[in-house]
């Protein structure tokens, strides 16, 4: 456990010396191209807020060739300063070019760190809108289907036709479907199929 937190404590150690060192490196090329005063400090902030910006986005896992491309943008802006910075560019004189790419830095990073920080909230609502149900129209109850004649074995209506011949000669009236119902033991709708038998 121990061993650990030395691990730890050392690479956060060579992490804050390289971060100094680049934040350095920024602030003497910016100050060599004329941002002189506070302006010369916002540079590396600028800077290294991008890059973290770029870092959160490609750790999120949300629109990766966004987190990419600003990470290599800012990643190029803190190298090349540190390259700039170790001599070969001669600081008392920074060439046009140089001041204009510094002077347009501002510009740069705040397009970056603004796409990075809304563009995947844009992109989820957007997301979220496109998947999102649109309103139906109520849904109409199916109207209840009349029941259908069941299906009357043969056995049964002759059956049925010796109650309603028996019924007729005692009663001489035709036997009506509650009666037959009654006397087979039936559910309504089969002593209703079988009184079509019947006529």
């Amino acid at each position: 456990m121990r061993a650990l937190s030395v691990r730890i404590d050392a690479v956060l150690v060579q992490a804050l010396i390289a971060a100094a060192l680049s934040f350095a490196h920024l602030h003497d090329l910016a100050l060599a191209a004329g941002q002189d005063g506070w302006k010369a400090w916002a540079y590396p902030v600028s800077v290294d807020l991008l890059l973290v910006a770029a870092w959160r986005r490609l750790r999120s896992g949300e629109a990766k060739t966004a987190g990419w491309c600003w990470f290599l943008v800012a990643l190029t802006a803190s190298l090349g300063a540190n390259v700039a910075t170790a001599g070969l560019l001669d600081l008392a004189d920074v060439p046009d070019w140089l001041r204009i790419l510094v002077a347009g830095w501002p510009a740069i990073a705040f397009l970056g760190g603004t796409l990075l920080a809304h563009g995947a909230t844009a992109d989820a609502s957007t997301v979220e809108r496109e998947s999102a149900p649109e309103p139906s129209a109520p849904a109409v109850e199916p109207e209840p289907a009349p029941p259908s004649t069941p299906p009357v074995p043969p056995a049964l209506v002759t059956l049925a036709r010796k109650v309603a011949d028996e019924h007729r000669a005692r009663t001489g009236t035709p036997i009506d479907t509650s009666t037959l119902r009654a006397r087979l033991g039936v559910p309504l709708p089969l002593a209703e199929a079988l009184s079509t038998h019947l006529t």
